[in-house]
């Protein structure tokens, strides 16, 4: 199997991730500049949508041909983050979401984020079905806030699902807390057992007092 030393860094999902962080300021820029104008706001979610569904091909082209490199295992969920925490936080600024749940749900996707390379030394904290259901329902809320449509209804709909992302949201966070703790509590009983195993301390009887080998 190819390592991601010897994948080349020029390819189609390095490429798509760095087309999505470029794609950062400008939708910001779009959301906060024409909040209003029913043209621009769907054309700012047009923006928005693009930039998911290049997250959706770079990751789908980088397993099928196995073009994964240090970058992207870096930058691909940086992006990701960067381009919702946008959405999130442009629309507090807009006054259309409350900021105590951008700010609940920033701290959770950067804190985890974080937590992630923090644990890696212990084991890789795979994402399970609890956050991958999150990331898909704050997407499809984050897709009817910034839609134009001022009907009630559907004002509802946005407001159900941004619920239940934040809930998902805080709830798969603690749950990848107690992953992670579980992780590196296994990790260091492994260890303890490696040091206290019989072998480990034939090995140690076997060295000469005067560190020399045989």
């Amino acid at each position: 199997m190819t390592s991601s030393e010897q994948v080349p860094l020029l390819n189609v999902p390095n490429a798509l991730t760095v087309l999505r962080l470029i794609m950062v300021p400008i939708f910001g820029w779009m959301l906060l500049a024409h909040p209003d104008e029913t043209g621009w706001r769907w054309a700012t979610l047009i923006v928005f949508g693009l930039a998911l569904v290049t997250d959706y091909i770079d990751g789908k082209v980088a397993r099928k041909y196995n073009l994964i490199t240090d970058f992207g295992k870096l930058w691909d969920p940086i992006a990701d983050k960067a381009i919702t925490g946008m959405a999130f936080v442009g629309l507090s600024i807009l006054g259309e979401l409350s900021w105590w749940v951008t700010i609940v749900i920033l701290v959770r996707e950067w804190g985890i984020t974080l937590l992630r390379f923090v644990i890696i030394k212990y084991g890789v904290m795979a994402a399970n079905r609890g956050g991958k259901l999150k990331t898909l329902t704050q997407t499809f809320a984050l897709l009817a806030y910034l839609a134009p449509i001022e009907a009630t209804w559907f004002h509802w709909i946005a407001v159900v699902l941004m619920a239940a992302a934040f809930i998902l949201t805080v709830v798969t966070g603690l749950d990848y807390l107690w992953e992670a703790k579980k992780l590196r509590d296994s990790y260091l009983a492994r260890q303890r057992g490696e040091a206290d195993s019989p072998s480990s301390s034939s090995a140690a009887d076997s060295v000469p007092a005067d560190g020399s080998t045989a």
